[in-house]
């Protein structure tokens, strides 16, 4: 009965996570890239590097589609592909220097948004959601 309900609240937090996302990031993101790739670019921005079989597997999309998408976002040089120095067949994905600035700018946003929902916390609350966030990155996010 406890691991029926914990997962029920597991999922019911993890949709919350998201939809709490959406709208901390609704109005910071730039009308020049759609969704998915802002997905890709946000990840990149807290993971770089990564292939683009990891950003594949992340993203639940093909291959040939995450391909696609890389490669319109380095046509808007938002990303940037290197080699790998001792498999040349792999490459690795970054932001690019134009990235970084989109996604500084949005991350700014994002955290003005962030503040202003938080404001009325004390620091014992605060204190307790840090905690609270880094048990769980320690525990199921890893």
């Amino acid at each position: 009965m406890f691991r029926n309900v914990f997962f029920e609240k597991f999922i019911a937090f993890t949709a919350s996570v998201h939809r709490v996302t959406y709208e901390l990031t609704k109005n910071c993101k730039s009308d020049e890239i759609t969704p998915i790739q802002y997905s890709i670019l946000e990840h990149l921005a807290v993971s770089e590097p990564m292939t683009l079989s990891e950003i594949s597997e992340c993203h639940h999309m093909s291959l040939p589609n995450t391909s696609r998408e890389i490669k319109k976002l380095t046509l808007k040089n938002l990303i940037r592909k290197l080699d790998d120095k001792e498999d040349r067949r792999k490459q690795y994905i970054t932001l690019s220097e134009q990235g970084e600035l989109m996604m500084k700018e949005t991350f700014q946003c994002a955290e003005a948004h962030l503040l202003q929902r938080i404001k009325g916390l004390s620091a014992e609350e605060l204190e307790d959601i840090q905690q609270a966030i880094d048990l769980l990155q320690k525990k199921i996010f890893y």
